[in-house]
């Protein structure tokens, strides 16, 4: 096992545009870390980066102490899956399985177990002697990874393996690799922008946009303690109501205005809330699962608004509703296990406790 390490890595297609800008990332040695970002964001450029794909512009990759950016390909002792599997079609799976190991001249005998261990562990066997053409997705994605990982590298890259299967088969090999990479404890790296992978797999998750991390940390971290609104609507599904404020205060309680309804109020203690946003135009965000449908019985002591439901859908036992609070703002409410039926137009009482709201500057970040 070897960890990975990325000082100042930036990449540049033009003297305008960075694909990448100053990146700085530690993997630990046996590490399944995620890269999660939308189209475009840089994850994929940074892969390439370190399997020597494409130089970068400025930086330096380590694995272990040794610093590769000089190294080609072949010499880095890393292994790469690619979206699309690219297996050789002429090749069976044994012969797609033992190229890396005849690339390096290992013997026939080696050859035979290692690729022998290597199918018993991925449970392709009995498909030795197909070609890629006679198997299904799941299939040449595990001969894919026996490919990858039957030289045992230093160091294994994904890039969006799971894109190309149905959502079930994703479900399902999603456990798997996960499994084999905490049998085999090798240091990865794993790109996607499906957040639902990420946070079922990483170790710790690498959250990108427009070429900047915005968070590392792990799945529970990212979800519970977003550093800014971008990664708080882009972990968790549904996303994060984000409401834009101002406070009108007076001298025993504040009172948050939405900026876009103007006649909601909230009243909320000074003791709730940073004084740092007393003065200042900031955001609330509350996760959809945190807001309750409040019965009129109820004796409910945290913030309560009064709603029209605008939208309706029905997921088995989760409901997802939009309702209109005031004049302009909108939320999404998420609900689990609710034997109530409601439709358009019905008027709701909601409310979410003091201690779920998340609160960020005007700017974006993360007020503590």
């Amino acid at each position: 096992m070897v960890s990975l390490r990325i000082e100042n890595l930036s990449k540049k297609y033009d003297k305008k545009t960075a694909a990448l800008d100053n990146l700085n990332i530690k993997v630990e040695s046996g590490e399944f870390m995620v890269f999660l970002g939308p189209s475009g964001c840089g994850k994929t450029t940074a892969l390439r980066c370190i399997a020597g794909l494409i130089s970068p512009t400025t930086g330096s990759i380590y694995l272990g102490d040794k610093k590769i950016n000089d190294l080609s390909p072949k010499d880095r002792d890393i292994a790469m899956v690619f979206q699309n599997y690219a297996l050789y079609p002429h090749m069976t799976v044994f012969d797609n399985m033992a190229f890396p190991l005849k690339m390096r001249k290992y013997s026939k005998t080696i050859i035979q177990e290692k690729v022998t261990k290597m199918a018993q562990v991925l449970g392709i066997t009995d498909l030795l002697d197909r070609k890629p053409k006679e198997l299904s997705g799941g299939q040449m994605q595990r001969v894919a990874l026996g490919r990858a990982l039957v030289r045992e590298p230093k160091l294994f890259l994904m890039d969006e393996p799971l894109s190309n299967l149905d959502a079930k088969l994703r479900t399902h090999m999603r456990t798997e690799i996960k499994k084999l990479q905490k049998s085999i404890r090798i240091t990865t790296l794993y790109i996607t922008h499906d957040q639902v992978e990420a946070m079922s797999m990483a170790d710790r998750i690498v959250i990108m946009k427009s070429g900047h991390i915005q968070q590392i940390g792990t799945p529970l971290e990212v979800y519970h303690k977003p550093r800014n609104t971008f990664v708080a609507q882009f972990i968790g599904n549904p996303q994060m109501n984000l409401m834009p404020c101002t406070f009108v205060t007076n001298d025993n309680q504040s009172t948050i205005i939405s900026l876009h309804s103007s006649n909601i109020q909230i009243p909320i203690s000074k003791s709730d809330i940073s004084t740092k946003v007393l003065s200042e135009k900031f955001i609330i965000g509350v996760r959809p699962k945190d807001i309750v449908i409040i019965d009129n019985t109820e004796n409910f002591e945290g913030i309560k608004l009064e709603c029209t439901v605008t939208y309706v859908e029905i997921l088995g036992d989760e409901i997802t509703l939009e309702v209109a609070v005031g004049t302009a703002d909108n939320l999404v409410i998420s609900l689990k296990n609710n034997l109530n039926l409601f439709n358009q137009g019905n008027k709701l009482q909601i409310g979410f406790e003091y201690s779920k709201l998340h609160f960020f500057t005007s700017e974006g970040s993360r007020i503590e």
